[in-house]
């Protein structure tokens, strides 16, 4: 893996630092003449803990110019918007290749293209619900392929996890937010949406072959730190928003007989009293499949059917008592529905466990916890609330 010049860092950014240092003056100037630059449907979209509303405000000032140009050429809203899934192929391009200053730079340029197509659209009374979808796709399309690039370049290293889950917390994201909406949500909001995902991506991966050559990496770990870190910051963060958005829009469908949303109350059937009593017979399963498996060298998966048996008496204590509707049901009907839920847990986890191990070097510990967790969320929980413990 290469280094690219300093220059291929620097060029672009000292041009595009002087349009927007000038620009900062001159719109400082204009903020203590006639106030802030007001922008209804920038500002409708809200607020984010990246891109401030002052700086969102600052940015669609400074980019009039070029939107009145192209509103002054005629150019269809959606050759604009072809145009900006283009610069995005390019840029997916120049990563694979690993030209990240260039692609870093094309990946910007086409975020601000993408700012334009609706903008154009509406006002020129072009705007209609093919462009709205065709916009809307060749987004996820443009996401794809930057992203599909970094994997490439980075696909024999540890890095390409980092990319995958950005991935697809990129386009869960966007998928949580269309659902939602198919289903009459007003979904937004979230820490990385579409321009945070540009801005921090473009500007970690434009600038990392600077850094690169100032502190070249040690042989044997991945090339351009920057661009990791940028990488492993939209992993994590574009995974919180999709999270953030997907338990919001549970919450809004999820309607008690209060009316009320249940999902994440601390009243009963809730999550957190689900998580609190399977978070006590969690303690005492993982202590004795640790025990087994340091003590006796039993065989991981075993172990974890031995301790799963042992947690689900506690767990069925205390979600019949505390945690889940009032009991009442009689505690044989519960307990045997409780059996086969729990059956079927055991078997998942245990054949989690059993999978995720043929990964190399992945420690048994690690498995057991995703298995758990992943079983918990997606089985026990809604069929403990919704199934073995719902009021009759």
């Amino acid at each position: 893996m290469h280094t690219e010049p300093i220059i291929y860092s620097l060029g672009p950014a000292m041009m595009i630092t002087a349009y927007f240092g000038v620009g900062l003056l001159l719109y400082g100037a204009r903020r203590a003449l006639i106030g802030p630059y007001r922008d209804a449907e920038m500002e409708a979209r809200g607020d984010s803990a990246l891109l401030v509303m002052g700086l969102r405000r600052y940015f669609y000032w400074l980019i009039q110019p070029p939107f009145h140009l192209l509103r002054w050429l005629k150019l269809p809203p959606n050759a604009i918007t072809t145009l900006s899934g283009l610069i995005s192929i390019s840029s997916g391009v120049a990563f694979a290749a690993g030209r990240f200053s260039l692609g870093g730079w094309l990946y910007i340029f086409s975020g601000i293209l993408d700012v334009f197509d609706g903008r154009l659209a509406r006002a020129m009374g072009r705007a209609s619900a093919q462009g709205a979808a065709l916009d809307s796709i060749l987004d996820r399309y443009a996401d794809a392929v930057v992203l599909a690039g970094l994997a490439w370049f980075y696909r024999d290293s540890w890095v390409l996890v980092a990319v995958l889950v950005a991935l697809s917390g990129s386009l869960l994201t966007s998928y949580v937010r269309a659902k939602g909406e198919a289903l009459g949500l007003e979904v937004k909001g979230g820490m990385m949406q579409r321009p945070e995902r540009i801005v921090s991506l473009g500007i970690t991966t434009a600038f990392a072959p600077f850094l690169e050559a100032l502190y070249p990496h040690t042989p044997g770990q991945p090339a351009f730190v920057l661009a990791v870190l940028g990488l492993v910051f939209l992993a994590v963060s574009s995974q919180s928003t999709a999270a953030s958005r997907f338990i919001y829009v549970l919450r809004a469908l999820d309607q008690g007989r209060d009316g009320q949303a249940r999902l994440l109350g601390a009243q009963r059937g809730g999550l957190p009293r689900a998580l609190t009593s399977a978070f006590a017979a969690t303690g005492a399963d993982f202590l004795i499949v640790t025990a087994l498996v340091s003590f006796t060298g039993l065989m991981p998966w075993w172990a974890t059917a031995i301790g799963c048996a042992v947690g689900a008496l506690i767990n069925f204590t205390i979600n019949r008592r505390w945690a889940f509707e009032p009991a009442d049901a009689p505690v044989t009907l519960q307990a045997g529905r409780y059996v086969f839920v729990s059956g079927l847990s055991l078997a998942l986890n245990a054949g989690g466990v059993a999978v995720l191990l043929l990964l190399p070097d992945l420690d048994y510990r690690l498995a057991w916890i995703l298995a758990r967790g992943a079983v918990f969320l997606f089985w026990n929980f809604p069929l403990h609330r919704d199934y073995v413990f719902a009021p009759r």
